[in-house]
């Protein structure tokens, strides 16, 4: 098996959540609204939204900030979030009694979070420094012609046709 060595980047700093207990399409939903986004706007928008996975999130890219500034002196203002992803981790299974004797199975979910924080002080003397900003802000679809149409049940008779 052939390993590759990870090159040693000078601008990135990573923070990493381990088997935290909720569902991978729930912290997904939430990292895609903070993914290319700055350090100070990511977490407005994290104490804003109202979904509970979002505090495990909050704690993870402010513990991101903390490294970068301590381990690598990086001013948070230059920061951005170049990365966010979700893997999904170990299912804690229970049984849980029931009548009769019976079980029934509970199933605990948990993820891994991975948030990494770029600065960007080093890119802002190149020019290709907007469009690299445009690429960690990567459209999430491309169906942007969609036509929704609503009928009203009620008004048209198709549920209550019958009297």
């Amino acid at each position: 098996m052939i390993k590759k060595k990870k090159k040693k980047s000078y601008t990135s700093v990573y923070a990493l959540g381990q088997y935290l207990s909720m569902s991978a399409h729930k912290a997904r939903r939430i990292v895609d609204q903070i993914r290319g986004r700055s350090y100070e706007e990511a977490l407005m928008i994290l104490e804003l939204m109202p979904y509970r996975g979002c505090y495990p999130i909050f704690k993870l890219v402010y513990s991101a900030a903390a490294n970068a500034s301590h381990n690598k002196d990086f001013k948070e203002t230059n920061l951005v979030i170049s990365k966010a992803e979700v893997n999904q981790g170990n299912t804690v299974k229970k049984l849980k009694p029931r009548a009769r004797g019976r079980s029934y199975p509970i199933k605990r979910s948990t993820c891994h979070i991975t948030i990494v924080l770029e600065d960007i002080s080093f890119y802002e003397q190149y020019e290709e420094y907007e469009e690299y900003l445009m690429y960690l802000k990567k459209p999430v679809s491309s169906n942007k012609n969609i036509n929704l149409t609503c009928y009203d049940t009620y008004s048209s008779g198709g549920l209550w046709d019958k009297k």
